[in-house]
C-alpha cells in the first residue's frame, strides 16, 4: 500500500498474508503441460480462477519456469491458496500474488534465485514496483523501475497482472520468454516508528483507476519517508506528508463518503491519529495512528455508513520479513519434520520425498 503521495513510489507491507500450501509428488519429473490442482479459501476465493493457464499466480510461476527451460510443474503438484488480502481494494493483492508465483517457481524449479533477482522477474509482470517490493522485502520501502525493452513488453509469453477486464499473457508459444535484464528495479528500506500502527478501513465498494499529476506529491513523499521513522512521531509532519494531489482529488466524487472523511478526520480532532489517505487505487482507507484505534476506525466507518457504504476494519502493523518460506518434509520413518527458512538460513530440501511449503506474501499498501 502506498501511503498518500507514495502512489507507485513507496509501499509498506502489512500483516495480512497470502499463503500457498504446495504439495509435490515423490517423482521429481516435470510435466510437459502446466497441469496442477488449485484449491483456495479466504478473501475473494469465489473469484479465483482454478485453471493454471489462467490463474495469475500459476501463470507467473510458469513464465519463470519457462525462462529456465522448464515447461510445467513437477508431476502431482497441488496448490492450496489461503488468501487474507481483499481483492481489488488497493491493498496490493496482485503484487502479493506475483511474489508468491515467483517463490513457487523458485522452489519447485530449484532455481535458487536471490530476492533481488526475483524483483527483476516481478517487474516484468507487475509494473508497480512499490507493491511487489513491499511484499517481497517487507517493511516500508521506496522503489523505482528502469525502462524496459518495448519489443519484450508486447510478447505474449509475459503474464501481465493488470490488464482489464482480466489479466492476460503468459501464453506458452513454444518460444523462450524474454528474460528480465539484471537490476531493472531497485528498492530502499526506510525506518518506521514501532509506535505507528495502521488502521485499514475496507469499504464494500469497487475502487477505480484514474489519470495522474506530480510536484506536490514529490515534496510530501520526501518528508514522509523520514517522518514515519521518527520516535515519537510528529502528527503535523505525517498528516501533511500523507496529502495527495494525484489520485484522491479524482476519487472524492466517485467514492461515497471520501470527501467528508478526508475533511473531518484530522489529528487535531482525533487524538492518536497521525495521517489518513486512500490505500493505492482505493477504496480502502489507511489511517496511521498511535492510540485510540477503535475510536478512529468507528468515526471513518460512520462516515461511510452515512453514505450507505458498509465497511470492515483491521488494525495492522508492518510485516518486516517480507516473503518467507517454510518447508515440511517427510523423513524415511514417515515422521513429519519442519524446517523454517528465513533470509540467510540454509535451506534444506529433502530429496525424493513428499514436501509442501508455504510462501507468505504480505499485503502491500502502495
Amino acid at each position: 500500500m502506498p501511503p498518500g503521495p507514495g502512489f507507485d513510489v513507496a509501499g509498506v507491507a502489512l500483516t495480512r498474508f497470502l499463503e500457498l500450501h504446495v504439495k509435490i509428488g515423490q517423482s521429481n519429473t516435470s510435466t510437459a503441460t502446466p497441469s496442477c490442482v488449485i484449491t483456495c479459501e479466504g478473501e475473494g476465493c469465489q473469484n479465483i480462477d482454478r485453471a493454471p493457464e489462467r490463474n495469475l499466480l500459476t501463470r507467473v510461476a510458469l513464465y519463470v519456469l519457462r525462462c529456465h527451460d522448464q515447461h510445467g510443474f513437477p508431476s502431482q503438484t497441488s496448490i492450496h491458496i489461503k488468501n487474507d488480502i481483499p481483492l481489488g481494494r488497493g491493498l496490493g493483492s496482485s503484487g502479493a500474488c506475483v511474489v508468491a508465483g515467483l517463490m513457487l517457481a523458485n522452489e519447485v524449479g530449484g532455481l535458487d534465485l536471490s530476492k533481488d533477482r526475483m524483483l527483476d522477474y516481478c517487474l516484468m509482470i507487475e509494473r508497480h514496483p512499490d507493491n511487489v517490493a513491499a511484499a517481497l522485502y517487507g517493511g516500508f520501502v521506496g522503489t523505482y523501475l528502469s525502462d524496459l525493452d518495448a519489443e519484450d513488453m508486447v510478447r505474449k509469453e509475459i503474464p501481465l497482472s493488470e490488464v482489464l477486464p482480466a489479466p492476460a499473457g503468459g501464453v506458452d508459444t513454444g518460444l523462450k520468454p524474454p528474460i528480465p535484464p539484471l537490476g531493472i528495479g531497485n528498492h530502499m528500506k526506510f525506518p518506521w516508528s514501532p509506535s505507528i500502527k495502521a488502521i485499514v478501513i475496507i469499504p464494500d465498494f469497487d475502487g477505480l483507476r484514474l489519470p495522474t499529476v506530480k510536484v506536490f506529491n514529490m515534496q510530501r513523499i520526501a518528508i514522509l519517508t523520514h517522518a514515519l521513522g521518527q520516535s515519537p512521531p510528529n502528527p503535523e509532519l505525517i498528516y501533511s506528508g500523507m496529502q495527495d494531489a494525484i489520485h484522491q482529488p479524482y476519487r472524492k466524487e466517485l467514492i461515497p463518503g471520501l470527501s467528508e472523511i478526508l475533511q473531518s478526520v484530522k489529528p487535531k480532532t482525533h487524538p492518536g491519529l497521525l495521517g489518513i489517505c486512500l490505500s493505492g487505487a482505493g477504496p480502502t482507507i489507511l489511517a496511521l495512528a498511535t492510540d485510540n484505534f477503535e475510536h478512529i476506525a468507528g468515526e471513518i466507518i460512520n462516515k461511510f455508513s452515512e453514505a450507505n457504504v458498509q465497511c470492515k476494519w483491521s488494525l495492522l502493523e508492518p510485516a518486516n520479513e517480507g516473503a518467507t518460506l517454510r518447508i515440511v518434509g517427510v523423513d524415511h520413518a514417515g515422521i513429519g519434520t519442519t524446517w523454517d527458512h528465513r533470509p540467510g538460513d540454509y535451506l534444506y530440501r529433502p530429496k525424493k520425498q513428499a514436501m509442501c511449503f508455504w510462501t507468505l506474501s504480505p499485503a502491500a499498501l502502495d
